[in-house]
């Protein structure tokens, strides 16, 4: 690989690098249901995958309390960090993000995760040292706002026109657009290729494999 049309890749984590969609939607459910609200589909609880947490519960539950709301995301992180720690990045993105550094290129992370949440997923030997910046929905405004791209941006001093955002939900290509960058959608995640194309992003990958491949003839 080499560098010719990005010098900062951002990255979505979940359904993007790791293999969690499953499990998100599951806490969701799970947590709707302890608390005696309506559970929502598996279609509804993925669609609110990449926001932060606050949002993505008050799309899930509407009709809850505001002051419930601290009650279902208690219930959500005892279902999901109850299985965060077997969940497995997808097959392919550690060589992927190898190879991409090996170029030189700036590789950050801009997810609806907390802080606490991505340091616990990234507390592995294998990524240490591997991303450059790492913004959290917790630190500043939620996808799709551009606020974590533009903080992102500015600390490795790349412009709009040479970061690349890569996602597999409608809230990271907004977010991408919203914040004048590139937008790469993958379809193995939460979010369906027709719902992605919408927003018109510079390519659409159904696999890792796929997404390296045009990474390295168009990266």
């Amino acid at each position: 690989m080499h560098r010719q049309n990005y010098d900062l890749i951002v990255f979505d984590w979940d359904g993007t690098l790791m293999d969690s969609t499953a499990a998100i939607t599951g806490a969701i459910q799970q947590a709707c249901s302890d608390m005696g609200l309506p559970v929502p589909s598996r279609e509804a609880a993925s669609y609110v995958i990449g926001l932060g947490l606050e949002d993505a519960l008050r799309h899930a539950a509407p009709d809850l309390p505001h002051a419930d709301y601290p009650r279902l995301a208690a219930a959500y992180r005892r279902h999901y960090f109850a299985l965060d720690a077997q969940l497995t990045l997808f097959d392919g993105v550690l060589d992927l993000l190898h190879a991409l550094k090996a170029a030189g290129y700036n590789l950050a992370v801009a997810t609806g995760k907390s802080r606490l949440g991505l340091s616990r997923a990234m507390d592995r030997p294998e990524l240490r040292g591997l991303f450059d910046a790492t913004r959290t929905a917790d630190e500043t405004f939620s996808k799709p706002h551009p606020a974590m791209l533009h903080e992102i941006m500015a600390e490795l001093a790349s412009p709009p026109q040479r970061t690349v955002m890569i996602g597999d939900t409608t809230h990271d290509l907004q977010m991408a657009r919203n914040a004048s960058c590139h937008g790469i959608g993958v379809t193995y995640g939460a979010h369906g290729s027709e719902q992605l194309q919408a927003l018109q992003p510079v390519a659409l990958l159904d696999s890792v494999a796929a997404l390296r491949g045009y990474l390295a003839q168009h990266g």
